[in-house]
C-alpha cells in the first residue's frame, strides 16, 4: 500500500516541474518559457491555494 505523505506529493509535483527544465542564470538569450523559468514559483502557488481550500473546507 502507498504511503499517503502530503509532502511526498508536493515534492513531486515540483520535480514534475524541474524535469521540463529549470532557468540557468546567466542564460539570457533563450525567450522566456513560464513552464521552465516559474515552475517552483508555479508550483508553490498551487500547493498554496490548496492549502487555503482546504483550511476554509475544514474551518466550516
Amino acid at each position: 500500500m502507498p504511503e499517503l505523505n502530503p509532502f511526498r506529493w508536493a515534492a513531486r509535483f515540483a520535480d514534475w516541474f524541474e524535469q521540463r527544465g529549470v532557468y540557468v542564470p546567466g542564460e539570457d538569450n533563450h525567450t522566456i518559457d513560464p513552464w521552465r523559468d516559474f515552475g517552483w514559483l508555479i508550483a508553490v502557488w498551487v500547493v498554496a491555494v490548496g492549502g487555503i481550500i482546504l483550511f476554509f473546507a475544514l474551518a466550516t
